[in-house]
């Protein structure tokens, strides 16, 4: 299913499989991760599936999920508490008390505010940087010629092309 808008509470509440795409509208000028395009308890309970989220979600995201993955750009407070599985890649903040009770599945956080360390519970979890991702990120230039952005042709409004003969000041434009 793709949503063109927001959602509500309880988006992919016990959900057993498939996938959920949310997004913005194509017309829309805001930028996606620094809004709320999802509501509170998204995937609660879920056990299988794929949900990604152009868009910040509210609390208690993934809470007792125990098999869906998830993309999303930020959560709110108490997000995958109690996950007994999956996968949740979170390209944004988190608000506090993040993974308390959980016992299983992996989470990822993107934190470029360095605020991770005072928002997790340090109760069951543990947490440590991506040695892959601190391998790209020291190689940055070159790293980034390795990355290519994929999109339809017919996509509205699309980004400018590049190629791999670009600069990499022209290809971090991208």
């Amino acid at each position: 299913m793709v949503l063109e808008g927001e959602a509500n509470d309880y988006v992919g509440k016990g959900m057993g499989g498939g996938e959920i795409v949310i997004r913005p509208p194509s017309a829309s000028r805001f930028e996606s991760h620094l809004n709320t395009i999802l509501g509170n308890a998204v995937l609660y309970g879920a056990t299988a599936g794929r949900l990604f989220a152009a868009g910040r979600a509210g609390e208690r995201f993934c809470v007792r999920n125990s098999g869906a993955t998830a993309v999303v750009e930020a959560v709110g407070d108490h997000g995958c508490e109690y996950m007994t599985g999956g996968a949740v890649v979170i390209l944004g903040e988190t608000g506090r008390n993040f993974g308390a009770g959980m016992t299983n599945g992996i989470a990822f956080v993107f934190d470029p505010g360095n605020l991770f360390e005072r928002r997790y519970n340090p109760d069951l979890i543990a947490i440590e940087r991506s040695p892959r991702a601190r391998q790209i990120l020291d190689t940055w230039s070159e790293s980034l010629l390795h990355f290519w952005k994929v999109q339809p042709r017919s996509q509205p409004n699309p980004l400018p092309r590049r190629t791999l003969s670009a600069s990499p000041a022209e290809t971090a434009n991208v």
